[in-house]
């Protein structure tokens, strides 16, 4: 991870807004979030602003979803938040940032989702998510929604290494996992929006119900797969088998098994990283999240044990 130079506070959020949006200036500010690319400061009630503040990808990111989530956010069936307004780089701050409308409830790795009809819920989501994407969408950074036997590599690192810091006992089950997933077919239909990030810091709940879905950075086209894996990261356990037979893919029909299989796979790819990153929280160390260990492990620990 890196960080900004500058320290980010509420006056240095002000003074932004006078320089460049004074119409919004007399809002109240206040902190909201630290987030792993941004952070997040209330705008008022209703608005909030998103300054990239610790990863050098956060500038690419914000002005991604301020370009292409606009003109999704209408037919979603949930709260977004959406980009209203964009500060250019300046004397102030050197980094790109963005004012949106503010999504109320609490994150999931914090709150859980608890209600199983979130199951529903999230079909709803995903399904009207995933129409075909124009000639021009971006493509996922680090190949989300792309072929899934490019991680293999990768996810056999990811597995040694929580092995080897006692986080994940039975690795011979979680490769049967992953083998099974990247020996099913690519996806050959249309690429569709994707989220791209769909894991419990990204969603916000309210009552134990999800209630929005936040941080469209990594919106792009791809395989729908890579977004149907946060079913295992962000719902009740024993609700998978309802979310698959509620959502519905780009054709209106339910996603086959292959894209179920694959699906699987992106969910122990990103549930081993929510581990890892919630392990170097519990340690202290740099970028860790200890809040990102619970559900990640309990998404592996599903994963195998529905194999």
């Amino acid at each position: 991870m890196t960080t900004t130079d500058v320290e980010i506070t509420a006056d240095l959020v002000r003074d932004l807004l006078r320089e460049q949006h004074p119409d919004l200036a007399h809002l109240p500010v206040r902190l909201g979030a630290h987030g792993w690319d941004n952070q997040l400061w209330r705008l008022g009630d209703d608005l909030a602003v998103r300054l990239p503040w610790a990863t050098g990808d956060a500038d690419a990111l914000l002005r991604n979803e301020h370009a292409w989530l606009p003109g999704l956010a209408s037919r979603l069936p949930l709260p977004v938040p959406v980009p209203q307004r964009l500060g250019e780089p300046g004397a102030l701050f050197g980094r790109p940032w963005v004012v949106t409308t503010w999504v109320p409830g609490e994150p999931a790795d914090r709150a859980p989702v608890t209600r199983p009809e979130s199951a529903d819920v999230l079909a709803a989501f995903l399904s009207a998510l995933h129409r075909p994407a124009p000639d021009g969408a971006p493509a996922g950074r680090g190949d989300r929604g792309g072929p899934l036997a490019d991680h293999t590599a990768g996810v056999e690192h990811g597995i040694a290494e929580v092995v080897e810091r006692g986080l994940v006992t039975d690795a011979d089950a979680l490769r049967a996992v992953w083998h099974d997933a990247a020996d099913a077919p690519a996806w050959d239909g249309p690429a569709v929006w994707l989220h791209a990030d769909l894991h419990p810091a990204n969603v916000v709940t309210a009552d134990g119900a999800l209630s929005g879905v936040i941080d469209f950075g990594d919106l792009c086209a791809g395989d729908p797969a890579y977004d149907l894996a946060g079913a295992w990261r962000l719902l009740p356990v024993g609700t998978e088998e309802a979310f698959h037979a509620a959502y519905r893919g780009p054709d209106g029909r339910p996603a086959d098994d292959t894209t179920r299989r694959r699906a699987r796979g992106w969910a122990v790819v990103t549930a081993l990283g929510g581990l890892l990153i919630g392990h170097a929280g519990d340690e202290g160390r740099p970028g860790g999240k200890p809040t990102w260990g619970p559900p990640a492990r309990d998404a592996l620990a599903r994963l195998v044990a529905t194999a």
